[in-house]
């Protein structure tokens, strides 16, 4: 029993038409067109989960700006932010432009110096924060047209070869056709992951711009009225001062 089923596993057919016997059959062509696709799609997910990575770090950094609100001034305050951060960039960048402001030669207010230098610092993180994203929208506007063309040539290598045996058989044409529909399917498969992450990145970097214009108008209200004007939420947090107790009336005598 046992040499019968080894006799027929010898006999049985082999898989001509995997994808493995595609790609030989395309040659290099094939693989070339492949290779291109396979490092698009690394570079996606590459650029998708890095620049994932730096928008939670800005968003953990202005979510935590409680303590930050709570130093008696903005040096001080400082000192409690994260090294390299984004909102300590631009509350530095505040300070520095509040102590070069003195020695301009031309009079220039403070408030359109103080924000031309928050809106300098600002717009550099947004720009370090949109690097990467030109590749996902080029890997999601190309690689259907990269998997196409490797479809063209199957199908053209298909037409070739019920050509030459003169009729459509099926073991002529599998084999290309088979190729090119792989090729199609690789690209929408590195397509559409890129067109979603570029989306999903491009919404979140929206939403930090917001905050980061945000935080540089409380920084700038802060510096110009002296540290008076604090956010909503700084206030909040700031305690009240007791009420003054009323003063006794007198009474009245008969």
């Amino acid at each position: 029993m046992l040499t019968q089923i080894l006799a027929a596993g010898e006999t049985a057919p082999q898989n001509k038409f995997g994808f493995m016997e595609a790609m030989q059959q395309g040659g290099a062509l094939s693989w070339t067109i492949v290779t291109i696709l396979a490092i698009f799609s690394f570079g996606s997910f590459f650029i998708l989960f890095t620049k994932w990575n730096d928008q939670a770090k800005i968003f953990r950094q202005l979510n935590g700006l409680g303590a930050f609100w709570k130093a008696p001034t903005l040096k001080d305050g400082v000192a409690k932010l994260e090294k390299n951060s984004a909102v300590r960039d631009l509350v530095e960048a505040g300070l520095t432009a509040e102590e070069q402001h003195s020695k301009l030669v031309d009079a220039l207010e403070a408030h359109d110096w103080l924000h031309g230098s928050l809106a300098r610092t600002e717009g550099g993180i947004n720009a370090y924060l949109a690097r990467g994203l030109p590749f996902l929208a080029t890997v999601g506007s190309t690689s259907p047209f990269v998997g196409l063309f490797g479809t063209v040539v199957g199908i053209y290598r298909a037409l070739i070869a019920i050509g030459i045996a003169g009729s459509a058989s099926i073991d002529k044409v599998a084999g290309p056709v088979g190729e090119a529909l792989i090729m199609t399917a690789i690209g929408l498969l590195v397509a559409v992951p890129a067109v979603l992450a570029y989306n999903f990145l491009m919404s979140r970097n929206k939403r930090i711009a917001e905050l980061l214009s945000n935080f540089s108008n409380d920084i700038l209200a802060y510096i110009n009225s002296k540290g008076t004007i604090k956010p909503a939420a700084a206030a909040a947090v700031a305690p009240k001062a007791a009420p003054a107790p009323a003063a006794a009336k007198p009474v009245a005598k008969a």
